[in-house]
């Protein structure tokens, strides 16, 4: 693929920002400068650096963020900053979307991709895929609401009953909670249907993939093989 070329798929712009990019001398493959849009690389393994700052080719982009609260998963909030500002602008601009919604005060995992299939196969109902969360609570917990959201909770607007696939208590106001499904403030909701409230939420796993305890609130990594396969090998 052409140098040009690499630069448009990986969101640096237009061609016409992309070429000016490499015409100003602001693009080095291997240590060097490289001015020539129409040179041909290899794309496997390929790393280059704009304005200094290093970037390997990627086909698509699979993300991982740590959620801090504050920021709502949209690129038209409404009344905090967006997720994506948390972002390089080369990822916002190739479109990477949110592998569901966080709410603006809850943290933790999110994932993001420009794959289009990926997202919907994390997203759809049909995959049940498990979502763990850890929930503080305003009042103690009792043995009778855990019960409840073992057995199932029936939320407004819902036919059936809710149940938790997963429910342990972490501490005396401290909830783990895992659910299959994805419906609006689901947990929060959960929590109150059993008769308590939450007033903090964190989601730690998505699947078998865990939130490293590294990655610092606000900070994002690259998902690689190991990470895309825990997440799958759920």
């Amino acid at each position: 693929m052409d140098l040009e070329s690499i630069l448009f798929t990986q969101g640096f712009g237009s061609r016409r920002q992309c070429r000016a990019l490499i015409a100003e001398g602001r693009v080095c493959i291997g240590g060097a400068v490289c001015q020539n849009p129409t040179v041909e690389f290899a794309t496997a393994a390929l790393e280059f650096e704009v304005d200094a700052r290093r970037w390997q080719y990627r086909e698509r982009a699979y993300l991982m963020l740590n959620k801090p609260a504050g920021y709502e998963c949209s690129r038209e909030p409404q009344h905090h900053l967006s997720v994506f500002a948390l972002l390089p602008a080369p990822l916002v601009a190739r479109g990477v979307q949110c592998v569901g919604r966080l709410d603006e005060d809850t943290t933790g995992l999110l994932l993001l991709s420009d794959d289009g299939q990926f997202v919907h196969a994390y997203t759809s109902p049909k995959r049940k895929v498990p979502k763990t969360y850890l929930a503080t609570t305003r009042h103690a917990l009792d043995e009778a609401q855990l019960a409840a959201l073992r057995a199932g909770v029936l939320l407004h607007g819902e036919r059936q009953p809710l149940a938790a696939a997963a429910v342990h208590a972490r501490g005396e106001r401290c909830l783990e909670l895992t659910i299959n499904e994805g419906k609006y403030h689901q947990v929060k909701r959960m929590i109150a249907a059993a008769g308590n409230r939450c007033e903090a939420l964190h989601r730690q796993r998505i699947g078998g993939l865990a939130l490293p305890e590294a990655l610092e609130p606000g900070a994002w990594q690259w998902l690689g093989e190991h990470e895309l396969g825990a997440l799958a090998g759920h």
